[in-house]
């Protein structure tokens, strides 16, 4: 199985930006453990990050092309904002899963609304970084 977990804007900035909300663990540590993670379940994984929103698109395309199974998305604030991402979900109809470190819906009234989440089979958020860990799991069940 080949997966591809993506991340958003802003995610780089874990351990830095509003730990109130984040906490202080960092991209750096994320990244490890869904790394960890992918040995565990002796699947193939790309972690991918982006700030800028066509490149998180062209990100989602190449998935089609390049034989990944299945996406981990987290497309942070571009969630409340993108239809070219739920697009590109869309078109490369590839099971997904979107993730949220925080509980959105406890958060600002725009952000309760998820364009990505409409081309995903699941959402899971506000468990910090072991929401990826169940989107990866999930996705391995169903789909290994």
């Amino acid at each position: 199985m080949k997966l591809l977990v993506i991340n958003g804007p802003n995610l780089n900035m874990l351990g830095i930006r509003e730990k109130n909300i984040y906490g202080a663990e960092t991209y750096e540590d994320l990244k490890a453990l869904i790394e960890k993670t992918f040995a565990e379940q002796g699947i193939e994984g790309e972690i991918y990050q982006s700030n800028h929103e066509g490149a998180l698109v062209d990100r989602i395309q190449q998935a089609y092309f390049d034989g990944t199974n299945a996406i981990v998305i987290n497309p942070a604030a571009y969630t409340h904002t993108s239809v070219a991402i739920l697009d590109a979900l869309k078109a490369v109809s590839l099971p997904a899963v979107e993730v949220h470190i925080s509980d959105v819906k406890e958060r600002e009234d725009f952000r309760q609304i998820s364009y990505a989440g409409k081309a995903c089979e699941k959402t899971i958020m506000g468990k910090g970084f072991h929401g990826y860990v169940e989107a990866i799991l999930y996705l391995v069940e169903k789909y290994k």
